[in-house]
């Protein structure tokens, strides 16, 4: 696939040209989201994992009844498990690196808070009693960013890249109903329509429309993004540290 955009039509061969030369940027964006969720495991480990969910995971009944609204960020910073974090990093490292090649980087951040915010609303709202961590939701927000911007730059993206996605959404579902007392899969499908609706109105129309450019405004909007994410991590280590009550 190109992954270059130019005024004039390419031809096949400048286009595979352009790929080959293409230079892979440090993910930067994905990268910091890593080390702040890894953060936030590390407290979970060296206290309580269980009671760390309980005192900043998404417990429903209090962001209904108690009115603790930021649990809907909290969740996405805390995991329950030494393989469920791994299988998030590990997820979002690949989808996040991808988006920040594709897309402008200020995308990956805004998409994956709103897809937790969206994540935990619809968890919440679907399923209001119970608990649930894990930044599932944000991550598969991503995955439904990617497939709008696989249909909308078909020109450019393989079938078979737009296939796995696909096939991606579909094993996430079919896992999450599977397993549906241990995996929020409300929360998945909250995240996904999330990256699915913000892709539609922000991937241009336009095939020959660089799509990794932004305004300044929505690069601020990408940095506030991955501020609040950190500073949501922060505030959970806190939460879990007892050091806020």
């Amino acid at each position: 696939m190109s992954l270059e955009y130019r005024d004039e039509v390419e031809t096949q061969a400048e286009a595979e040209s352009s790929v080959n030369a293409l230079r892979i940027p440090l993910p930067y964006y994905t990268i910091i989201l890593l080390i702040s969720m890894a953060a936030v495991f590390v407290v979970q480990l060296l206290t309580d994992i269980n009671n760390s969910a309980l005192t900043a995971g998404l417990y429903k009944p209090e962001v209904i009844y108690g009115h603790e609204y930021w649990r809907l960020l909290t969740g996405a910073a805390l995991h329950g498990s030494v393989l469920h974090i791994f299988m998030n990093g590990y997820a979002l490292y690949n989808f996040g690196r991808l988006m920040e090649l594709l897309a402008n980087r200020a995308h990956l951040a805004i998409v994956f808070l709103l897809s937790a915010i969206g994540g935990g609303i619809l968890s919440t709202v679907l399923s209001p009693e119970g608990l649930s961590v894990g930044a599932s939701g944000g991550i598969v927000g991503l995955i439904g960013y990617l497939v709008i911007y696989a249909f909308r730059r078909r020109q450019f993206i393989s079938a078979e890249f737009r296939k796995s996605l696909l096939i991606n959404i579909g094993f996430i579902l079919v896992f999450g109903l599977v397993l549906y007392k241990v995996i929020d899969n409300y929360g998945h499908i909250g995240g996904l329509l999330t990256g699915i609706i913000y892709g539609v109105f922000q991937i241009p129309s336009d095939t020959y429309e660089n799509p990794q450019n932004a305004s300044g405004a929505t690069k601020a909007l990408g940095v506030a993004a991955l501020l609040v994410y950190i500073l949501t991590c922060a505030f959970a280590i806190y939460r879990i540290l007892s050091v806020v009550s």
